[in-house]
């Protein structure tokens, strides 16, 4: 427990060799009584000398004060501004407590001063090179506990990274919100402060006093704190997990399968409109109870990550390593991540590394510098969004931004990660105008830190956790986005496909008589489907602010609306690519979505509404039984035209195949307001086909013009193909065809 003391030698005093106190400079005292002083620990705590222990302890306004050992109890003088001193015998520091009276009152304390510090030299080494991948086991507040002469000692060592900090204390609601009597440590270059507080316990709200250069001191929240308060308060907590997981043969499963490969229908919560009022337990049970009946293999949580402003939908994310405490405890969430993997349900989750709000308490200027954003006026802040952008360049930022990556795929088990506005951070002239950007070392618009940034989140991501993804909204024409980063590539595992989003809800949007005229529209996506690994989104950026939610952008009077959206459900489905839908699209709500109420669950005791909501689960139960919907969703092998050209009937037909062709299924979806009868399609063989999904069913909510028993395909060639079905294909509707029988010899392609 020895201490060098790190202010200037003082001259030498032969009346202290015995009994007199280690001198420190009054001024220096001073600093260190307001909690001032880079490194406290040189002044308080033990510190051996030629006259014994010195030990020097801060309480501001006791009436007195004593050192206890096991060997004794030593007085302690008032020296200066609330520090007191004693002199201990002996040459090594003993097992003490601090005995402090404020008038009638008497406490038995432990003493923070007189701890080693909590982070070891790995640690700060790996910090300064920012590669640290469990940064969160050692930034921010952990619980401890450590053995000691005088019993057990239970505490809570905090640590923050601040280099330009003048000085950095801990205040919270175990010393009343008065930090002068808490403050940290430097541990030198690496610019970490840390202190270890003894007497403090789980659930204790704090947050770190930052002294900037100016000499004005600011409460920041703890960039790596694991839980908050409540919003609007502000405070970080602290937490300590009790969670026993017991989804191991899940994520057993997920290390040994291939998610890029296999069925992947995403179904996308905001949970706070959901069914507003629930808690992460409660939600456990109801949103569970919901996606195993519609039969979805994931959710994806719009972000969890703790945010000040509801209606930013978590967007604007100012504590990156705690799920919202709106919704209850991170051994809250752990639990409902639990029992959705119990359930066979993975669970995704949106983050937000390209930007973060100018909250003064969190991460903006953090110790009165640009700190994790970037400095340069013209890369550092999004004036569209009014946010600050990180500096991805600097080696402590990234490593934040990765380890968080880690943190929720590590730590709450997440399955994999949407990263939102991939292209903000791809571009440096992103919602500027020229002359508001400046060009890269290399004279492009291309942000190479962000690039090296995404790349090297997405390489440790599925290097760490075997089984996970990682998913960009990019809507941009960057090349390799989803190839891998040792060709150059991003290093993403899925790309959401913006284009077939947006040429598809425009074409439906047109009345049917019209759509004729805009055919290329349907069919253009297949001319780059497998360019990148692609899932299809309909999401919640396109049920909001004024664009009608999928219901409302269909054309015509409320059956032809629900039936609109039954058959670009099923188109959906049986495209190439992972499905997402937002939630309310699975029964079509009317109304357009407000992350300030509910959906409207009212509609599903409509029988039109409710069969949306059976289509759903009947696609979702086909989609897991035939790998031709997902075995080759990224190549030409799992997809082939029957008819592209048929504008004027407003029909598109196709045929989705698994990898050696055994599954097989031939799509036909008509969006025209008029019934086809006798529409005659090319199937790849005769034989009796079976209509397995129909979307004009009366059960879904249709008319009824279907397809009864099997169809048998004769040998009549058409486009292109050996034998051909004359079909019943319904207004606005889809079906959906598969053999009767296994195919004698798989149709390798």
């Amino acid at each position: 427990m020895d201490r060098e003391l790190s202010h200037a030698p003082q001259a030498h005093d032969p009346s202290n060799d015995a009994t007199g106190p280690l001198p420190v400079d009054p001024g220096l005292l001073h600093e260190v009584a307001l909690g001032q002083y880079h490194d406290p620990h040189s002044v308080l705590g033990g510190h051996v000398g030629p006259g014994g222990v010195t030990i020097r302890t801060v309480r501001h306004l006791a009436d007195a004060v004593e050192i206890v050992t096991a060997g004794g109890t030593y007085p302690a003088a008032h020296e200066h501004d609330g520090i007191w001193v004693a002199v201990l015998p002996g040459d090594a520091v003993p097992d003490y407590r601090v005995r402090v009276t404020y008038g009638e009152q008497t406490l038995t304390l432990d003493d923070p001063y007189r701890f080693l510090p909590t982070i070891g030299e790995m640690d700060l080494y790996l910090l300064g090179e920012g590669r640290h991948e469990e940064l969160w086991e050692v930034l921010g507040a952990h619980v401890r506990h450590f053995p000691s002469e005088l019993g057990e000692v239970h505490g809570v060592s905090f640590s923050v990274w601040a280099p330009n900090a003048r000085a950095v204390r801990v205040v919270g609601d175990f010393n009343a919100w008065d930090a002068s009597g808490t403050s940290m440590r430097s541990l030198g270059s690496s610019g970490v402060w840390e202190l270890f507080l003894p007497g403090v316990g789980p659930g204790a709200r704090y947050k770190f006093d930052v002294g900037y250069r100016d000499g004005s001191w600011h409460h920041k929240a703890d960039p790596m704190a694991r839980q908050t308060e409540v919003p609007p308060a502000t405070a970080s907590v602290v937490a300590e997990s009790v969670h026993a997981w017991k989804d191991d043969a899940w994520l057993e499963h997920r290390a040994a399968t291939n998610p890029h490969t296999g069925p992947m229908s995403v179904y996308e919560v905001h949970l706070g409109s959901w069914r507003p009022g629930l808690s992460y337990i409660e939600l456990a049970d109801e949103l569970l109870a919901h996606v195993q009946k519609l039969g979805f293999t994931h959710v994806e949580l719009m972000p969890v990550a703790e945010h000040p402003f509801g209606g930013s939908w978590g967007y604007q994310v100012t504590s990156y390593y705690a799920p919202t405490s709106r919704f209850g405890s991170p051994d809250d969430f752990k639990y409902l991540v639990d029992q959705l993997h119990r359930a066979g349900i993975g669970v995704i989750m949106d983050w937000v590394p390209g930007h973060f709000p100018k909250d003064a308490w969190a991460l903006a200027r953090f110790d009165g510098t640009p700190l994790y954003e970037d400095p340069d006026p013209m890369r550092g802040e999004h004036k569209e969004w009014g946010t600050f952008v990180f500096n991805y360049g600097r080696h402590e930022v990234r490593n934040f931004l990765v380890a968080n990556a880690l943190y929720w795929l590590e730590e709450f088990h997440i399955d994999g990660l949407r990263v939102d506005a991939v292209a903000s951070m791809l571009y440096l002239d992103y919602s500027r105008e020229p002359g508001q950007w400046r060009p890269n070392i290399r004279g492009g618009r291309e942000n190479l830190e962000a690039i090296s940034f995404m790349q090297e989140t997405n390489a440790t991501a599925y290097r760490k956790v075997p089984g996970v993804v990682m998913i960009a909204e990019e809507s941009t024409a960057w090349p390799g986005v989803t190839a891998p980063t040792s060709a150059g590539g991003l290093g993403y595992g899925l790309k959401w496909n913006m284009g077939w989003m947006n040429d598809t809800l425009r074409y439906v949007a047109e009345e049917p008589i019209n759509r004729r005229y805009h055919h290329g529209e349907l069919t253009f996506s297949l001319v780059y489907a497998f360019s990148e690994q692609f899932v299809l989104p309909l999401s919640h950026d396109e049920v909001v602010y004024g664009k009608g939610s999928l219901l409302q952008k269909m054309p015509g009077d409320r059956w032809q609306q629900l039936a609109g959206v039954r058959a670009l459900l099923a188109y959906q489905w049986s495209h190439p690519g992972k499905q997402l839908l937002f939630m309310g699209g699975e029964f079509a709500q009317e109304a357009e979505w407000s992350e300030g109420r509910g959906l409207d669950w009212w509609q599903m005791d409509d029988a039109g509404h409710a069969g949306v909501a059976r289509l759903v689960g009947r696609l979702n139960a086909l989609y897991r039984e035939h790998p031709a919907l997902w075995a080759e969703d990224f190549s030409n092998r799992g997809f082939e035209w029957i008819e592209i050209a048929d504008g004027d009937h407003n029909v598109i037909s196709y045929l989705r195949r698994d990898t050696d062709g055994a599954d097989v299924m031939a799509c036909v979806i008509n969006f025209a307001g008029t019934p086809h009868e006798g529409y005659r399609v090319g199937l790849p063989r005769g034989g009796d086909w079976l209509e397995v999904v129909n979307t004009d069913d009366a059960e879904y909510g249709g008319s009824g013009v279907v397809n009864v028993g099997p169809l048998t395909a004769e040998d009549v060639s058409w486009n292109g193909r050996p034998a051909s079905v004359s079909l019943r294909v319904p207004p606005l509707g889809a079906v959906w065809l598969v053999p009767a029988s296994p195919a004698p010899h798989p149709e390798a392609k």
